[in-house]
């Protein structure tokens, strides 16, 4: 019996930041050690954080990732063990993604990324090219440095496995999992036992089971042993990478991580048997036959052992049940692990956040009450690292540090509401409920004074003061009146966000939160430049019916039960004066069978307000990325926001396609010629060309 003790890690890295990453590397390896393990797998451009973006393209991130190297390669961290340290590699003027395989103070091959991933979220022919050359491995001539830390002029590079005196060992990077003909299948082939896959994949609801099938398929056909591990935490951006580094054992998990957790570097280890991957693979004639006639692989060939000899007292680990998160726990950990990485790396002092007694503001509101009770969580297990953070953000002295999730949110989360003549009692009395559930710094700020201050100003100016629409005023004016007080709110919000702690003799400043969800965004179904504008936005990928299922359980595992009423309440963007004469009605529009007309109208109605709104999409909050979608234009939807929003053409052929399956053609051309009209006199040519100041508000839409 071969036994190998492998230890995979998820390390909360920082784009750019090298000292953090390289005591995140560090301190694995210690752990991987002292847990007895002889391979350590650390995450996808672990030294540089993998997303560093255009720094991939600067030299010097390439020449400090060398410089962490050989600190690496200097001491003896890679005594008795086989460390993959991801980092970027350029080989003949080329830039590489690589993954660096050293043991005992030596560089034994360096194997580059050859399938990159290029879709949504990820750029990575942006900065990086694909290895191609599968038929041989070249030299790579070494940076002068790793040649006084190593004595090495030369290593190998390219794509291939190391074969060690009692193991066959190999690289699979990221995306290279998730094409059909992975290499993990010609290398199963060629014998190798343990495939090592580092990771840069980031959090999406609902998507782990798909990433972890992928991971248990990887060795239930070929067998062997499939280590994968995860960047966890926010490294810069919009992404919180997910962790659960995990490893597997012909088809099996025997170790899995956290999907999110507070801490910075996570290890876990696994006893493999490798005589059962040899015993799993000799019973499956087809494998046989095709690993029979399989072409030779390049290796390199080390002479060490890294396997213990057998001992009654050591067992292999056994597989495990996979753990998975639901849906509103994912919305409730991601984000709150992500707002904790950023308020911490940030210097900020905390976070602020306009509070309208409505459901999605609620729900960010509840997502800071969730980070806050993790925070303390993490406190009690130990963690000393967030203790610190804790203590730095929070301005705790003395000695004291957060006990009390309510106590903590006090010092670090102020939430406003500020009402106008049009506000309600109830969503006024919702916010402080909630506030005071939280333990959040709540605000009541009466804005009515500044609405009128301005609008004093525009009378002055023009010598006409707007009306309501149910006072009188025309669309123009009731559109006018809305955005003002949206926009008041925005402006106050960041006011008090960089003033109330020096208010309270405080340092530092407070990060602003927006609380618009996907659906509005898609929709446009918000004021540009209101309290969507924040710093940073922790729902803004996810959709509204998702946002009030998570309400639902908020209220019940989070022990703020105003959520539930919060949840049930109609929604109100209360931007308008409510008379006796006005009701609101919803029109429950999808339930039932709908006709093709019927489908064709909503069809023409999303893209009109899509098309007229996505100038909109230019100055959207930097948002948590939760979904495989998100609106924003300069970073995921590259598409133009000027719009012919009439969509003449495609209009067209939507009522062909109507009018062939009901016959009903006259009628509805009909209708599209009312609504091209209705467009036109809503804005002029019907461009969709809308001034920058503008923008129709949530009930103005």
């Amino acid at each position: 019996m071969r036994l190998l003790k492998v230890a995979t890690c998820s390390l909360n890295q920082w784009a750019m930041d090298f000292d953090c990453n390289l005591r995140n590397i560090k301190e694995s390896i210690l752990r991987a050690k002292a847990e007895g393990a002889t391979i350590r797998l650390g995450p996808e451009l672990e030294v540089t954080g993998y997303g560093c973006e255009d720094h991939f393209l600067e030299p010097d991130t390439e020449t400090h990732a060398w410089e962490c190297l050989k600190d690496i390669l200097s001491g003896d961290w890679t005594e008795g063990i086989l460390c993959s340290i991801g980092m970027p590699v350029t080989q003949g003027g080329v830039r590489y993604n690589c993954q660096v395989f050293c043991l005992n103070k030596q560089i034994l091959m360096i194997r580059p990324k050859m399938s990159l991933a290029n879709e949504g979220n990820y750029r990575e022919l942006r900065w990086f090219s694909a290895w191609k050359h599968k038929d041989h491995l070249m030299e790579l001539q070494l940076p002068n440095n790793i040649f006084e830390a190593s004595s090495q002029k030369t290593v190998p590079f390219g794509y291939g496995y190391i074969q060690l005196l009692d193991i066959a060992v190999a690289a699979e990077i990221c995306e290279e999992l998730f094409i059909p003909d992975g290499p993990r299948v010609e290398l199963a082939f060629s014998g190798i036992e343990v495939f090592m896959n580092a990771s840069g994949s980031h959090h999406q609801l609902r998507k782990l089971d798909l990433r972890l099938d992928k991971i248990k398929n990887a060795t239930l056909d070929c067998g062997g042993v499939y280590m994968y591990s995860n960047q966890q935490g926010c490294d810069g951006s919009r992404l919180y990478y997910d962790g659960c580094s995990c490893i597997a054992v012909n088809g099996d998990v025997v170790a899995q991580g956290s999907q999110f957790s507070l801490k910075d570097v996570e290890v876990l280890t696994a006893q493999v048997d490798l005589d059962a991957v040899v015993s799993y693979r000799g019973s499956k004639s087809s494998f046989r036959e095709r690993a029979s006639n399989q072409p030779s692989v390049s290796s390199v060939t080390v002479p060490y052992k890294l396997c213990q000899s057998f001992s009654s007292q050591t067992i292999p680990s056994s597989p495990i049940k996979i753990r998975y998160h639901s849906p509103e726990e994912e919305i409730a950990f991601g984000p709150s692990c992500w707002l904790w990485d950023y308020v911490r790396r940030s210097g900020a002092s905390g976070y602020l956040l306009p509070l309208s007694g409505g459901a999605d503001s609620s729900s960010v509101a509840a997502i800071v009450g969730c980070m806050c009770q993790l925070v303390v969580k993490e406190i009690e297990n130990g963690n000393e690292q967030v203790k610190a953070d804790a203590v730095r953000v929070g301005h705790y002295t003395n000695g004291e540090f957060p006990t009390d999730s309510k106590e903590f949110a006090k010092r670090i989360f102020y939430t406003v509401y500020m009402g106008s003549e049009n506000s309600s009692e109830a969503t006024k009395f919702r916010a402080k409920v909630l506030a005071d559930e939280i333990g959040s710094w709540h605000l009541y700020v009466p804005i009515d004074g500044v609405i009128s201050a301005f609008l004093s100003l525009f009378q002055t100016l023009t010598g006409k003061r707007p009306h309501y629409k149910v006072d009188g005023g025309s669309d123009t004016e009731n559109l006018g009146l809305q955005n003002i007080q949206a926009r008041v709110r925005m402006v106050l919000a960041f006011m008090l966000a960089s003033l109330m702690p020096w208010v309270q003799n405080k340092t530092g400043f407070f990060l602003v939160l927006g609380s618009s969800n996907v659906d509005e965004a898609l929709r446009g179904y918000l004021t540009k430049y209101d309290c969507s504008s924040a710093d940073i936005n922790p729902i803004g990928s996810i959709s509204k019916q998702d946002l009030r299922a998570f309400l639902r359980w908020a209220a019940v595992h989070l022990g703020y039960s105003s959520l539930a009423d919060i949840e049930a309440a109609p929604p109100t963007a209360e931007l308008e004066p409510i008379r006796s004469n006005y009701n609101q009605n919803l029109c429950h529009k999808w339930s039932g069978m709908l006709t093709p007309s019927e489908v064709a109208a909503k069809v023409k109605h999303f893209f009109k307000y899509y098309s007229i709104n996505r100038h909109k999409m230019t100055v959207l909050t930097p948002s948590y990325h939760a979904e495989s979608y998100s609106p924003e234009d300069n970073r995921f939807d590259l598409r133009q926001f000027l719009y012919n929003s009439r969509w003449p053409y495609q209009f067209r052929k939507i009522d062909e396609l109507v009018s062939q399956d009901v016959g009903n053609k006259a009628s509805i051309t009909e209708v599209s010629r009312q609504e091209n009209a209705e467009i036109a006199s809503e804005h002029g040519s019907g461009l969709g060309v809308v001034a920058a100041g503008s923008g129709n508000p949530k009930a103005g839409v």
